[in-house]
């Protein structure tokens, strides 16, 4: 392999390793006795202070102009563009949870949007009545009875938990763009960096408004849309506290899937 090569796939070297790592410190519990989902947090919270100051510093700074420049209609094509190059991802996924009627819906999104809508530019398949869909490995884990693990905040990406970090790999892989030169990936995902902070601009800028502590609100609003997501958006009313509640309450993982 030469050069190049090893370098593109550095990452998800670097990401298989994490996850065995995070794994292993996870693993002194059984999977669903979990009292705290945040066993890791001194460690979650020096990674959490370094991409706040990295964002802080880098990429709000780089974001805000962009927002206040760039016309909502090119931002909105950028963004249908990158949904579009990780679709392949839920995809796959919804075909693993055995949605196998969503799957086929969510194959034929992505053909039409790559083809019709100019490699996702355009949004054409949602007016042809093609739902978009939220899938990925982390929720396929969890239909298959995988428990959640640890809540984890990663240098350089953000929160997630043990159960999610694998999404890294296929979603990093099924990716179009992850084989092409890398004179064209790196600036293009720099352009996707830049446009999704700028697409968070108003969700960070009310957390840091508001009278909570800012990991904690992190934490507990990851925490609470994951377990949305696992339910297709109809997670249990019981256990699924306001995200304003104690810090230490959290989402525990016996409230998650009765399955786990």
């Amino acid at each position: 392999m030469n050069r190049s090569g090893k370098i593109r796939f550095l990452p998800i070297i670097l990401a298989l390793l994490f996850i065995s790592i995070a794994s292993g410190c996870a693993s002194t519990q059984p999977k669903d006795t979990f009292d705290n989902n945040d066993q890791l947090e001194p460690v979650n919270r020096v990674s959490f202070n370094f991409n706040e100051t990295l964002d802080q510093y880098i990429l709000k700074p780089i974001a805000e102009p962009y927002a206040k420049y760039t016309p909502p209609i090119y931002r909105a094509g950028i963004t249908n563009f990158f949904d579009n190059l990780t679709y392949l991802n839920v995809v796959l996924n919804s075909f693993l949870q055995g949605k196998f009627g969503q799957g086929l819906s969510d194959a034929t999104r992505f053909i039409v949007n790559s083809t019709l809508g100019i490699g996702g530019l355009n949004d054409i398949a949602t007016p042809m009545g093609l739902e978009k869909h939220d899938e990925d490995l982390g929720q396929t884990l969890a239909v298959w009875g995988v428990g959640q693990g640890s809540y984890l905040v990663i240098p350089l990406s953000g929160p997630n938990t043990v159960r999610n970090t694998p999404d890294m790999v296929t979603s990093t892989v099924l990716n179009p763009f992850w084989y092409i030169s890398n004179a064209i990936l790196w600036p293009v995902s720099a352009l996707n960096l830049i446009n999704t902070r700028a697409n968070l601009l108003e969700a960070t800028n009310l957390r840091d408004e508001a009278a909570i502590e800012p990991y904690t609100f992190t934490r507990e609003a990851f925490l609470q849309q994951r377990k949305y997501l696992i339910y297709d958006g109809n997670p249990p009313l019981e256990g699924y506290d306001d995200i304003f509640d104690d810090a230490e309450d959290g989402v525990s993982d016996s409230d998650t899937l009765s399955i786990e």
